[in-house]
């Protein structure tokens, strides 16, 4: 072949930045854009002075009750004086070492799950036995701990139990009723239709709810299920539900071509889903699995109606102390909502980054 019959094709054309002009045009582009936009930053300075001046400028840092009657800031020795209750709840306070030592063994777990290096059948076993860990940490009652019942145990430890243990068990359960709403056989897609459709139709305190009032009434006399037992077991069930739905839009959102060249190489249902189907239908639901995630982190806090204590809870009881009743007013909720929205931010980061992973919307 000759060099004239070689067709060169052009180079690509880059798109230059924009100019900052260009970038403004947006705010200022127009006289009714630039009113709104001086009127947003507006007030969006006069609450960040507010702001600023209650969280620092005329906050109290030491002190006792008295020194935070006298000033308009915040009190911020009451989260120094709460802050052990406010995480660890009602749980004995010479032994409070044991659930600080579970939150490093949760949060060494977690960091370990979120490693895609370190992925695998080891990781599993290991989560499998840092839980058992915790769970006898918490609960005591041999090798010469002292014995915890649940129903002390409360704060952040109690959240993030309740949280991932009943996401984990959730998972594989909304997987499988994916697979049955999706099945050919009308028996197993029936069953599981009206299972999600009754869960998702109710809200999850009404669940808790029956969980701690009904249910012991269908129980035999004498035998009583553990409080924390039945609020874990209402979650599993209530986010089972709704992780049914999101991998059965990620199940549709596949081509049938997929599941037809599987068949077609002789892969019989089960090798198609694990190898196939569920490996592109979960990379592809990673967004609004993550963002169900973190609704249902929230939503442990629901578990009050069943005796129980989470975070948040830990946090109000705290405030209801009459040595700070109307002193700390909003201190505990802002602490509340600093680390509710620290996890949940790290959650999203995560969903970020097994995005670019996986390349998400890029393929």
């Amino acid at each position: 072949m000759t060099a004239n019959n070689v067709s060169l094709s052009p180079a690509p054309r880059y798109r230059p930045s924009l100019s900052l002009q260009g970038k403004l045009k947006p705010y200022f582009g127009s006289p009714g854009n630039s009113i709104i936009t001086l009127g947003c930053v507006l007030v969006i300075a006069w609450a960040f002075r507010h702001v600023i001046d209650w969280l620092l400028l005329d906050a109290v840092f030491t002190g006792t009750p008295a020194t935070c009657q006298k000033e308009s800031g915040a009190c911020w020795p009451f989260l120094v004086a709460k802050l052990r209750f406010m995480l660890f709840g009602f749980y004995p306070f010479q032994e409070q070492w044991r659930p600080l030592l579970c939150l490093f063994l949760f949060f060494g777990t977690c960091a370990a799950a979120m490693t895609p290096a370190l992925w695998g059948r080891r990781l599993v076993l290991g989560a499998v036995f840092a839980c058992a860990i915790i769970f006898w940490l918490m609960l005591g009652g041999s090798a010469g701990l002292s014995y915890v019942p649940t129903s002390k145990w409360g704060g952040l430890p109690l959240s993030f139990m309740l949280c991932v243990v009943g996401l984990v068990c959730a998972f594989p359960l909304g997987v499988l009723l994916a697979l049955a709403r999706a099945s050919q056989l009308p028996a197993i897609r029936v069953l599981s239709v009206v299972f999600i459709e009754l869960v998702r139709g109710v809200p999850l305190i009404s669940i808790l709810f029956m969980a701690s009032v009904m249910l012991p009434l269908f129980l035999p006399s004498g035998l009583n299920i553990d409080n924390l037992l039945r609020a874990q077991v209402a979650i599993v069930l209530f986010a089972a539900a709704y992780i049914a739905e999101v991998v059965r839009g990620g199940l549709q959102a596949l081509p049938k071509g997929q599941a037809e060249a599987a068949s077609a190489m002789g892969l019989h249902y089960w090798q198609t889903m694990r190898l196939i189907v569920l490996p592109q239908a979960l990379k592809i639901v990673i967004p609004p699995l993550v963002s169900l995630f973190i609704g249902f982190f929230q939503d442990t806090t629901l578990v009050t109606i069943v005796g129980l204590l989470d975070f948040l809870d830990t946090v109000r009881a705290a405030m209801r102390d009459p040595q700070w009743q109307g002193i700390a007013v909003l201190e505990g909720y802002v602490f509340a909502a600093v680390v509710y929205l620290i996890f949940s931010a790290i959650m999203g980061a995560y969903s970020r980054f097994l995005e670019r992973r996986f390349r998400v919307g890029h393929d």
